[in-house]
């Protein structure tokens, strides 16, 4: 089914999925929401696709929700749409590509949250990012007061949620939000060598690597120790790991397959 506000296009292992509303800083609708999980999900599925590109049309990689369209919204249909956000955002946890953000220009809100989902972010030394709720009186959603309390502590946390102020993209990678910060001019070309770069590396590795990482966050060291040991059991046996020893030895570069 054809989605305007959502451009898919893949490029060898490479899925690039970009928000497209650029008339209104690609804020949130039902079909790019829709559109992203499902093409998260399918991604997820796809041999052939070893990572996950998430970027903005326009000015901007996006402004979360649609301001413009708040006013007339009910419970109900604030429920559906959160709903829809939430398992978006679940469907991006889950899976086991790598998935990375190219943030240019605002990421305010949810569209903030929405790059907090994915694994990486590289972002443009001239972008600025924002936990704006608070400015329509509203509470975080996109899993924001998770990502961020996480990542700064909740003092920070509620400062950015309380003051909804800009962020300079420069304070964040200094706080190790960012992983990458690159001349707006070179963020595309960026983004797309890291992606490439990942799209070479050992697939399941990643996404195992992923799913402990995210875990230690609500587990405890013994379940964590537990998890990397059953883990650790199940990829020995990969083509993978196999390949990569025999490169060792061989004092070559691996050729990693994903299996």
């Amino acid at each position: 089914m054809r989605n305007e506000h959502l451009i898919i296009n893949q490029t060898g292992a490479i899925l690039n999925l970009t928000l497209n509303r650029p008339d209104r800083l690609n804020a949130f609708s039902p079909e790019m929401i829709l559109g992203l999980t499902e093409a998260i999900r399918e991604a997820g599925t796809n041999p052939e696709i070893k990572v996950i590109v998430l970027s903005g049309a326009g000015r901007s990689f996006s402004a979360g929700g649609d301001v413009k369209s708040m006013g007339q919204a009910n419970g109900t249909g604030v429920y559906e749409h959160i709903g829809r956000l939430n398992q978006c955002i679940l469907t991006m946890k889950e899976s086991g590509k790598p998935i990375i953000a190219g943030v240019h220009g605002f990421a305010a809100g949810a569209g903030f949250n929405l790059a907090l989902a994915c694994d990486l972010i590289i972002a443009a030394d001239d972008s600025q990012f924002a936990l704006s709720f608070s400015k329509v009186g509203l509470v975080s959603d996109g899993g924001g007061s998770y990502f961020i309390s996480r990542l700064l502590g909740p003092h920070l946390a509620k400062q950015f949620f309380f003051t909804a102020e800009p962020i300079k993209a420069e304070r964040l990678y200094q706080m190790g939000v960012i992983n990458c910060l690159v001349p707006a001019e070179k963020l595309q070309a960026e983004t797309q060598k890291m992606a490439s770069q990942l799209a070479e590396g050992p697939t399941m590795t990643y996404g195992m690597i992923k799913k402990l990482v995210d875990h230690s966050l609500t587990s405890t060291l013994e379940e964590i120790l537990e998890q990397e040991r059953i883990t650790q059991t199940l990829m020995v046996s990969t083509e993978d790991h196999h390949e990569g020893i025999t490169a060792f030895k061989e004092k070559r570069i691996p050729v990693f397959k994903g299996k």
